[in-house]
């Protein structure tokens, strides 16, 4: 299971995968859990919500941990309803993301002990993007031999 624990002093979120989420099957959304399992000595966060192995949400209103089709207005003004799939608010085995929000901090800012974590941005690109920053590098620079390829065909 993945675990997302967002920090609301500084507006930054951690992702962190558990191998045994044991210690939330059977919590539900809005409590309160520890976090010393997970290596985050003295942290407690609450659970806001996630989704499970097909990506659909959790609904903190709806009991059990089963997946349900329910009614939810699309346009409040027009008045129209969608038919949508949801999970209920108990984390079950069938739950793959999990999102906490931290209510007690600990004596490590959560910044130092995720700091081996960080992903560099740099590295972060697309293959669409990395090819589209090739071309425009490679713009204006023709070696002679397609020049003189090219200076028969084109009409001008």
């Amino acid at each position: 299971m993945k675990t997302v624990i967002s920090d609301p002093k500084t507006k930054k979120a951690y992702a962190k995968t558990v191998d045994n989420p044991a210690m939330f099957i059977g919590k539900k959304i809005g409590q309160e859990v520890e976090l010393g399992l997970l290596g985050l000595d003295g942290y407690k966060a609450k659970i806001t919500g996630g989704s499970d192995k097909q990506g659909f949400p959790m609904k903190n209103d709806m009991e059990g941990g089963l997946r349900k089709k329910v009614f939810i207005m699309k346009d409040a003004k027009h008045g129209t309803k969608q038919k949508v799939a949801r999970r209920g608010n108990l984390v079950t085995d069938e739950i793959a993301q999990l999102n906490l929000k931290v209510t007690k901090e600990g004596s490590k800012k959560l910044e130092e002990i995720f700091a081996g974590n960080a992903k560099e941005t740099t590295d972060d690109l697309s293959f669409k993007e990395k090819a589209v920053k090739e071309s425009l590098a490679n713009v204006g620079k023709i070696d002679a031999s397609a020049a003189k390829d090219i200076k028969g065909k084109i009409k001008g």
